[in-house]
C-alpha cells in the first residue's frame, strides 16, 4: 500500500506556554515540541497497514518551519519510509491555506495514494478541519474520528464513536481517514529506528501560502483561579457552605 500521513508539529501538552511579545503567537523559547498526539495514531495505523500488506510505502508530510524536520524524523524513527516538509515561516491560522498546500503536494507529488491519514485534530487549535478539506480538494471520500478500521482490497469499513453508540461507515479506496484515540497504540521509536531515521530521505520544499480569511487578533492565558476558602469541618460547616454557594458562587 502507498500511504500518506500528514502530521503537525505542536507544543507538548505538558509545556508551560507564554504569549509572545506581539500577543498573537506563543513564545517558543524553552518549549518542547513534538508530533501532535492524534497524528501519532495516524502514523501507527499507516505502519500497521504496510506491515499487513507486506509491501508498500509510508510517506510523512508536514507543513511548518524548519524545526518541523525533527517532528518528521520522529515519524521516520517509528518506521515511515521518507518525509516531505512544506516549509513556511509559520502555520497559518486559516486551515484552508494549510489544506490547499497539502492537497497540491499530495496531488502533484505522484499521487497514487491508497490511504491519506491525518489525526482527527491538532491539540493547539482544535479545528478538526484540515483532513476533510484535503479530501474535498482531492475529490476523495473522507471518514473522520475513526476508532477502528478494516481494509479489504479496495474497500474499507470504519467505526467512529458518536453520542450514544458506534457509527459504521463503508467507503472505497483511495480515501482520507482522520484517526481518533483508540484506533491503536502508537509504538515508541527504538534506538535502531532512531539511527535509521537519520539516513532516510527528508525533502524540504519552500511554499508560499495565501493570507487566508482567518486572522489571530490576540491570545490570552486563562485568568488565575481565585484562592479557595475553608468554611469549617463536619456537619457544622454545611449551612455556611450552602450560603456561600448561593450568595457568592451563585450556583444554587
Amino acid at each position: 500500500m502507498k500511504i500518506a500521513v500528514c502530521i503537525k508539529r505542536v507544543a507538548d501538552s505538558e509545556a508551560r506556554v507564554k504569549i509572545a511579545a506581539d500577543g498573537k503567537r506563543l513564545d517558543e523559547a524553552g518549549v518542547k515540541f513534538g508530533i501532535n498526539p492524534y497524528d501519532e495514531f495516524a502514523v501507527e495505523e499507516a505502519l500497521r497497514r504496510k506491515e499487513t500488506a507486506g509491501a508498500g510505502e509510508v510517506v510523512v508530510f508536514s507543513l511548518g518551519p524548519a524545526a518541523a524536520q525533527e517532528t518528521i524524523r520522529t515519524a521516520l524513527a517509528m518506521g515511515a519510509d521518507r518525509g516531505i516538509l512544506l516549509q513556511t515561516d509559520a502555520v497559518p491560522a486559516d486551515g484552508f491555506e494549510t489544506a490547499k498546500a497539502l492537497a497540491a503536494e499530495l496531488k502533484d507529488g505522484g499521487g497514487g495514494w491508497d490511504l491519506i491519514l491525518f489525526g482527527k485534530m491538532a491539540i493547539d487549535d482544535y479545528n478538526h478541519q484540515v483532513g476533510p478539506m484535503v479530501a474535498e480538494l482531492l475529490g476523495l471520500p473522507c471518514v473522520t474520528a475513526v476508532a477502528h478500521l478494516e481494509i479489504d482490497g479496495a474497500k474499507g469499513v470504519a467505526e467512529r464513536e458518536i453520542e450514544g453508540g458506534i457509527e459504521v461507515v463503508e467507503f472505497p479506496l483511495p480515501a482520507v481517514i482522520t484517526a481518533d484515540k483508540g484506533l491503536n497504540e502508537p509504538r515508541y521509536p527504538a534506538l535502531k529506528g532512531i539511527m535509521a531515521a537519520k539516513r532516510k530521505p527528508l525533502e524540504t520544499k519552500p511554499v508560499q501560502l495565501g493570507a487566508g480569511s482567518v486572522e489571530i487578533l490576540s491570545l490570552a492565558l486563562p485568568p488565575d483561579r481565585k484562592e479557595g476558602k475553608i468554611v469549617g469541618e463536619g456537619a457544622a460547616a454545611v449551612p455556611e457552605l450552602v450560603r456561600l454557594l448561593r450568595e457568592e458562587a451563585k450556583v444554587l
